[in-house]
């Protein structure tokens, strides 16, 4: 065993397990991400009115994430260990919440299974991002990142597609007005076993390494317990954030306000602009529904190749972070900005692959920079600290960030999201020049 500093090296096998819980994870992401808009057209919301619907989830998310970052630095259970315990919290609620959401009646019920969902998921996945530091020397973070996003990539395409793969083995993608499509349900449904599963599989294939002084890591636990003094620790690590945490919280302000727009209005932009269907009842609008969520597939099967790229690059050799994400996002944002110009529907593979380009990089660049230049007996706070800036976005998108931004910068037309999106994420590339600290834009 290769030892570098007090942490081995670790196998591609050992940080595919660590790491495999993901797939479960970005199955519900992209689920929701890809139809919750579509259930909450089907039930009657007005284009317009869908980022509002979508408020609970980001603000749920802006107290859970570091709340459960601080809580899980602090916790050592001698079987489940540091984050695995929430891990499995995370995945029963999630698991429950992502089942329901499709048999919603009323756009009450739908709004409240995505905020129970994405605040479960949350519980879940931020451990994840602090397991990778936990787990890894600094050499091997960025490759720990990318073998997450490899993960990611496939349960993005994957779950994408399956509305569209039950159409196909003949269950119906349509119904009664106001009815979710039995497609839909049915993917759901398949989500959340694969969510359960595959964290399940994490926990059982993934040991942790206990703190190194665990008779003193007990009695600063001991010393901090109380509800006041873990919000004032939670503040006190916010007000004294590292320079390198608040320059890529401009990077990730950004990269996310661009991808919630993608996951609010993706579904009514394309629909309405390429294939000119409106009615939520109709064949056409549901066949089109079905599209959309084919074409996200497309940014998650490239983000995976996009992974194994990565991965085997930074096992070879030492990169630029910084460099690495600013060509990926605008990357992307153009190919956001693209889908205004698209007249021919299959060209829309073409610009959703340039997307994925930008999601790679995303779901490893900024953790890979942020990790190399914290607190290690911190990491799970500041990894939970670091989602305000993933969360921050999407409240504000959700307010009318979106909506009046659009039709002040562009137009009426809901296409000119993408546009907006695309914006939204070259200055998310630019502003990684604002980002010079060695120690985050190089492997170690």
């Amino acid at each position: 065993m290769h030892l570098e500093g007090n942490k081995p090296r670790l196998s591609f096998w050992q940080i595919w397990n660590m790491s495999f819980g993901f797939l479960g994870i970005q199955f519900a992401f992209a689920l929701q991400g890809g139809f919750m808009s579509r259930i909450f057209q089907t039930l009657g919301a007005e284009k317009d009115d869908i980022p509002i619907l979508w408020l609970a989830a980001p603000l749920t998310g802006l107290i859970v994430q570091p709340i459960v970052g601080y809580l899980s630095d602090r916790t050592w259970h001698p079987i489940l260990g540091r984050r695995r315990p929430f891990f499995f919290i995370g995945a029963v609620f999630s698991t429950i919440a992502l089942f329901f959401a499709p048999y919603s009646s009323a756009l009450w019920m739908a709004a409240s299974s995505l905020w129970i969902l994405d605040a479960s998921i949350n519980i879940s996945m931020e451990p994840f991002r602090a397991l990778v530091a936990d787990k890894l020397p600094d050499s091997q973070r960025s490759y720990g990142f990318v073998v997450q996003t490899l993960i990611i990539g496939i349960g993005t395409w994957i779950a994408s597609n399956l509305p569209w793969f039950m159409t196909q083995i003949g269950i119906p993608n349509t119904a009664e007005p106001g009815v979710i499509p039995d497609s839909v349900k049915f993917a759901f449904g398949i989500g959340a076993a694969v969510l359960f599963l595959s964290i399940l599989y994490t926990i059982l294939t993934t040991k942790e390494y206990p703190p190194e002084d665990l008779e003193k890591f007990r009695r600063e636990k001991e010393a901090s317990k109380g509800f006041f003094n873990g919000f004032k620790e939670i503040f006190e690590n916010i007000q004294g954030m590292p320079s390198v945490m608040k320059k890529l919280g401009i990077v990730q302000f950004f990269s996310w306000f661009a991808f919630f727009t993608m996951w609010t209005y993706a579904t009514p932009a394309i629909t309405e602009h390429v294939f000119k269907a409106t009615d939520t009842s109709s064949l056409a609008y549901n066949d089109a529904a079905d599209s959309v969520g084919n074409y996200l597939g497309t940014y998650g099967l490239v983000s995976m190749f996009m992974a194994l790229i990565l991965a085997f690059v930074t096992s070879k050799i030492k990169i630029n972070r910084k460099l690495v994400h600013m060509v990926s996002l605008i990357s992307g944002g153009i190919g956001f900005m693209s889908i205004f110009l698209i007249t021919d529907p299959w060209m829309l593979h073409i610009c959703f692959a340039l997307v994925g380009i930008a999601w790679a990089s995303i779901l490893s660049m900024p953790y890979a920079m942020l990790s190399s230049s914290v607190d290690p007996n911190k990491m799970g706070i500041y990894m939970g600290i670091f989602n305000m800036f993933i969360v921050i976005p999407q409240i504000i998108a959700s307010v009318g960030g979106i909506t009046y931004t659009y039709k002040l910068l562009f137009g009426e037309e809901v296409v000119y999201t993408m546009v907006l999106a695309g914006c939204s994420l070259i200055l998310a590339g630019l502003a990684n020049l604002l980002i010079t600290d060695r120690n985050a834009t190089h492997d170690g």
